[in-house]
């Protein structure tokens, strides 16, 4: 995932200095810029810890779940424009799941450590979006097919859920699972990219497919990032106990047992090294142009 975000950024940069404004763009007056308006239909996934891999072989249908968003275009020049969205939707995550695959090498270790999670993400996004192929003209006049790409930043509210022995599902975040000092921050930062094609359906409707990967900067939207914690750490709820999985330390130090969930000995809960979680949204957008108002000059 690492080198998706750094070879895409970088094709999406690219383009964005290709296609930013010079002298001819300037003549892309305002009378041929317009807005539209967007609704999404998406199917949003999730890579991090509860995953086999962290790449495209780790989707599983099973963890898919529906996403929805509303958002708005402004088209500032005749490659470019910029767009605000909000989108809500779930992401989720299970390790017995995940184990289905017998070649993973980490299957036994998934299997002990049991953990699922869901998670509601609440997301405003602002992206600026490249087109591929210009349109020096109005609205009226602008290509059938059009392929793209987009960047841009985004913020998101998350808050991490366990399924606990009472069939009901428990917020992990105030739980310190990982016997954290202080509890991760539900809100986060996230940097949007991908691409899609837009299709013009007539007048005023264009259709899109797109698919969009959110590199975050948090290891916590599953609640999993580092090491199983000391009981006595986490000790403080039946809950905290549950989902940590604490383990008693010996006198020495050393990990000597382990309580709660089995979990086969292992002191890793997570993926080593400094890795973060992402999170996709691939969907299908409607979007209404706006017909802007054309004012004609007056004569005396």
């Amino acid at each position: 995932m690492k080198n998706i975000f750094t070879y895409s950024s970088a094709i999406a940069l690219g383009l964005a200095l290709v296609a930013a404004p010079d002298a001819d763009a300037q003549q892309f007056s305002k009378r041929k810029q317009y807005n539209s308006v967007g609704f999404s239909l998406n199917a949003m996934n999730y890579f991090g810890d509860i995953t086999p891999n962290t790449n495209f072989t780790s989707l599983r249908a099973g963890a898919t779940r529906v996403s929805a968003g509303v958002s708005i275009t402004r088209r500032f020049y005749p490659r470019v424009s910029g767009r605000f969205g909000l989108t809500y939707g779930r992401i989720t995550g299970d390790d017995a799941l995940a184990t289905k695959d017998v070649s993973d090498p980490d299957a036994r270790f998934r299997r002990n450590r049991n953990f699922s999670f869901r998670n509601d993400i609440f997301e405003a996004s602002a992206v600026a979006i490249v087109d591929l192929i210009e349109n020096r003209n109005n609205y009226l006049k602008r290509p059938d097919f059009v392929p793209y790409v987009f960047v841009g930043v985004a913020g998101f509210y998350n808050s991490p859920q366990g399924l606990y022995t009472d069939g009901t599902y428990v917020d992990l975040q105030p739980l310190k699972t990982e016997g954290q000092e202080t509890a991760y921050s539900k809100y986060q930062l996230s940097i949007p990219f991908g691409g899609g094609i837009r299709y013009r359906i007539n007048r005023n409707f264009d259709a899109s497919l797109e698919i969009g990967w959110r590199k975050t900067f948090t290891d916590y939207i599953d609640d999993v990032g580092g090491k199983y914690t000391a009981l006595s750490k986490i000790s403080g709820t039946p809950q905290q106990a549950y989902f940590g999985n604490g383990i008693t330390l010996s006198q020495t130090g050393e990990y000597a047992g382990f309580t709660g969930q089995p979990n086969g000995g292992v002191a890793q809960r997570g993926d080593t090294g400094n890795k973060t979680d992402w999170y996709i949204v691939t969907g299908v957008t409607l979007n209404y142009i706006l017909t802007p108002r054309i004012k004609n000059p007056k004569f005396r």
